[in-house]
């Protein structure tokens, strides 16, 4: 996708380093950041230099390969496994690309190892960029359908940052976005601000910008009231992990605008690409939630008169805050999941027939 009317995809190996968009940066600076070690990937996870669940796993991917490129050794290949996978433990794509680098990898002879490793990352990298793409065109009957009932703009809400800049090109939620409006369908997107880190603010309002699709922030509890002024059409958003049974582990936040359009019959869909899928925890209470560190909460950072990036403190000095990252949303909740294969129910009969 654009920035600025150059395409880029969100990471690259070039020049023996690895290469990402500085999201920590956006939408105020635009920073190309190399990465050189494996612990420069295990960092950049930690601190969401890059984030979302297809690209973690995809620089997790790319993290290994730098292993191998920086000591081309089996226990030191281990142990930065083990260090990426416990990085960001809530996203599945992490250990997904972790565990599929590591059979890949595994008999490999030690003059073959570093150029498997770089076309074994790159091939995870295209495969999400294909899946995110077929998400799209999947996604987009959709977005027709209501358009050629409405024969009005399409009011899409979604919420934190499920756009291109969450995978490796195209988004989840942003893929049926961008294929309708490269159709010319008229579209219109609620942003959800999506505190604490207002990834949906500085992220997929900033990437719809560099589209030009037209696109409105508001603030997470004002989805609500859109939908009972009948402002919504549908909602779509993505995933950090979706069980076997349909649940749907999200940012946080994500289930309560799940209820709101259940209690105003609006459809709610969760795009994703077969990597987000964990077919082994069978009861949504298992998956690890990862809580972050409460500073999320209690500072923000914007740009100063004098054009600076600046953190502040917006809570009183004696307050606690508690961060949890992600939420669960029950299947019976989702009108359905867009995948690179198609749209199944949320459910275990629904994800079967599409991935037998």
């Amino acid at each position: 996708m654009r920035i600025e009317g150059k395409e880029y995809r969100t990471i690259w190996f070039e020049n023996n380093v690895v290469k990402i968009i500085d999201q920590t940066k956006l939408p105020h600076q635009f920073v190309i950041k190399e990465l050189q070690t494996v612990n420069d990937a295990i960092n950049a996870i930690k601190i969401m230099e890059v984030r979302g669940a297809p690209l973690i796993g995809g620089t997790a991917a790319y993290g290994l390969a730098l292993a191998v490129q920086e000591n081309n050794n089996p226990e030191f290949l281990k142990k930065s496994a083990e260090e990426l996978i416990q990085s960001r433990p809530t996203a599945i794509n992490l250990k997904w690309a972790v565990d599929r680098m590591i059979k890949k990898l595994v008999g490999i002879n030690s003059d073959q190892v570093l150029s498997t490793a770089l076309n074994e990352a790159k091939e995870i990298c295209d495969e999400d960029e294909k899946f995110c793409e077929n998400i799209g065109i999947n996604g987009l009957k959709i977005i027709e359908e209501i358009y050629y009932k409405k024969k009005d703009t399409v009011n899409i809400l979604t919420h934190c940052n499920a756009g291109w800049l969450a995978t490796i090109n195209w988004g989840t939620a942003t893929s049926p976005i961008y294929h309708a409006h490269k159709k010319g369908i008229p579209i219109h997107v609620w942003v959800d601000e999506t505190r604490p880190r207002n990834q949906g603010a500085n992220l997929t309002s900033y990437e719809l910008n560099e589209e030009e699709i037209p696109n409105t922030i508001i603030a997470d509890n004002t989805g609500g009231i859109l939908m009972q002024r009948g402002e919504v059409d549908v909602c779509i958003v993505g995933t950090d992990r979706t069980l076997s049974n349909g649940d749907v582990c999200n940012k946080i936040g994500t289930y309560l605008k799940a209820l709101a359009a259940h209690d105003n019959n609006i459809p709610f869909y969760v795009a994703l690409p077969s990597s987000t899928i964990d077919w082994d925890i069978k009861n949504s209470k298992d998956i690890p939630i990862e809580e972050r560190n409460s500073e999320e909460l209690s500072h923000v950072e914007g740009i100063d008169e004098n054009n600076e990036i600046k953190k502040v403190l917006i809570y009183p000095n004696k307050s606690k805050a508690m961060n949890l990252a992600f939420d669960v949303t029950p299947a019976k909740y989702v009108t359905g999941l867009i995948t690179e294969r198609g749209i199944s129910e949320a459910s275990s009969e629904g994800l079967k027939k599409l991935f037998k």
